[in-house]
């Protein structure tokens, strides 16, 4: 019966100390000594890559939202433009 009283997001909270050193044990176990500081590299170029497509994605974003603010602001002026030299 309490465990129906339960807040869900009791179990999506960060791990405290004592639930952290046994994470470590288990990976130590699992990965061995020798593995570990190979799998922190694989791990930092993930981050790195995974920063770098953001980075890139934003970026082309951005400028794909200028390339469209620019055309709505000259081509309206430039038909304009064109509307009058066509009537003289």
């Amino acid at each position: 019966m309490a465990l129906l009283n339960l807040n869900p997001f009791l179990f999506l909270s960060m791990p405290g100390g004592g639930e952290w050193i046994i994470i470590l044990v288990v990976v130590l176990l699992l990965f061995g000594g020798k593995k570990i500081p190979e799998l922190m590299r694989g791990l930092g170029r993930g981050i790195r890559d995974f920063n770098d497509a953001k980075t890139n994605v934003t970026k082309e974003l951005e400028e794909g939202m200028k390339e469209k603010e620019n055309v709505t602001t000259t081509s309206p002026s430039s038909t304009t433009t064109n509307t009058h030299a066509n009537h003289s």
